[in-house]
């Protein structure tokens, strides 16, 4: 066997091992990730059969749910009623997650640690277990806000139709303000020393090391946060599910595109209707996150 032969063979033998070591990965990942996914898509092509009001199986119907879907009105309000939240909520949070991880890394704020853990506390808490705290909070004619209302003679409602959004957007600012905020200051914490003491040379102020060092530090971990917190939006589900109990009429079986879903397969027994929803959602999520990631990329480029 010549020299070029026996190096091919190892060569091969080399790219088995590794495809040992990815197996078990790549096994999970298509029985997880591609099997559903794959379901999903095929069971989007069926309608259930109904013959006299007694479901007889399923047909299929091609791209009939997606044609349908694309009219429905109930799924564009969803739609745009997230996106609206992610125009608000997600930079409001984002920036007070940000100023809270300058604060912390500013080494003035006393008592760092035990603030650092407890503004991060939040995000521990399950997200149903948040929402019944908050929304007993909420109550007009119980808790907290009942007691405002008493003090003050007033008569807020966030359960009306008017703050529904206002008070959903307050619990998932509450939840996930810690959470951002350690992307933050784990990017800041980075920052070579070397990058502050040429700063303090040159003369730069508070501001100025903020502006010129730390804010440019941290724009990758923003698109991180931003990306997360775009596909987190989108998948909006248990806040409305869970304050639905406590609103009577105000949140809506689509009041987002994830409960709509949800609705539709559990409730409606809809499961193929729901399905191509779910798809559509995926795609709408995942452009959203590309663009995001390309914006920011651009601005990267050009500083």
């Amino acid at each position: 066997m010549t020299a070029a032969a026996k190096i091919r063979t190892g060569q091969r033998r080399r790219n088995w091992s590794g495809w040992v070591f990815a197996g078990p990965f790549s096994f999970f990942f298509i029985i997880v990730f591609i099997a559903p996914l794959a379901y999903a898509i095929w069971l989007s092509f069926f309608q259930p059969k109904m013959v006299w009001g007694v479901s007889q199986g399923e047909e299929f119907v091609g791209l009939a749910n997606y044609v349908r879907l694309f009219g429905d009105p109930n799924f564009w309000s969803g739609v745009a009623g997230v996106a609206l939240f992610l125009a608000v909520q997600v930079p409001i949070m984002l920036a007070i997650s940000m100023f809270l991880a300058l604060a912390i890394d500013s080494g003035r704020l006393w008592g760092a640690s035990f603030f650092r853990v407890s503004v991060f506390l939040p995000y521990a808490i399950p997200a149903v277990v948040a929402t019944l705290m908050w929304g007993f909070l909420y109550g007009a004619r119980y808790g907290v806000m009942a007691s405002v209302n008493n003090a003050l003679g007033s008569s807020i409602d966030v359960f009306s139709a008017d703050l529904i959004w206002v008070g959903i957007g307050n619990i998932v600012t509450w939840e996930y303000i810690g959470y951002n905020m350690l992307i933050f200051y784990s990017a800041l914490k980075t920052i070579p020393e070397s990058l502050y003491e040429a700063a303090v040379i040159d003369g730069a102020g508070e501001w100025g090391v903020i502006k010129a060092i730390k804010l440019p530090a941290i724009r990758g971990s923003m698109m991180i946060a931003v990306i997360f917190s775009v596909i987190g939006t989108f998948q909006l589900f248990n806040e409305p599910n869970v304050l639905q109990q406590m609103s009577g009429n105000v949140i809506t079986t689509y009041f987002t595109p994830n409960f709509y879903a949800f609705q539709l397969a559990f409730n409606a027994h809809n499961p193929n209707y729901s399905a191509a929803l779910a798809i559509v959602m995926g795609l709408i999520t995942m452009i959203v996150a590309y663009v995001v990631q390309l914006w920011g990329g651009k601005g990267a480029e050009q500083k």
